[in-house]
């Protein structure tokens, strides 16, 4: 086991819906640490960067428009083994597979409208942080 950091991204729908302190919380009582934390409306350029793996795929404009569409709450949380650990919090894309106790199974409604993002690998997670953080802070 070795201490991680990782990138996790509460999206619009997930703010609009008053649960920012709900997934907090859940990360906190797991024993992860958050050591970074700000609330940002994404511009478009920004959330290209994000999510340019899926540029080309039929739902990339879909995902821009919807992760434009209101504030997120970015976070680099820390803990031993993060980034597999908060992967297996927060559930499968699509919340109909996700089973109950993850967020998207307790709280995503739609495969589009799925309430987090978490980086899945430490190599993105280096990438995802350094979008929205100056990581020699930390």
């Amino acid at each position: 086991m070795s201490t991680e950091r990782t990138f996790v991204m509460i999206k619009p729908d997930g703010v609009r819906r008053g649960l920012i302190g709900e997934i907090i919380n859940r990360f906190e009582r797991r024993g992860l640490k958050i050591v970074a934390l700000k609330m940002v409306k994404m511009d478009r350029k920004t959330a290209e960067l994000l999510y340019e793996e899926h540029k080309g795929k039929s739902f990339f404009e879909d995902l821009i428009n919807y992760v434009t569409s209101g504030p997120v709450v970015c976070m680099v949380i820390e803990g031993e083994d993060a980034v597999q650990v908060v992967r297996r919090m927060i559930g499968n894309t699509d919340p109909k597979e996700a089973p109950p106790g993850t967020i998207r199974g307790d709280f995503a409604l739609s495969k589009s409208e799925n309430v987090i993002h978490a980086s899945d690998s430490l190599e993105k997670a280096k990438r995802e942080m350094s979008i929205f953080f100056d990581t020699s802070n930390f």
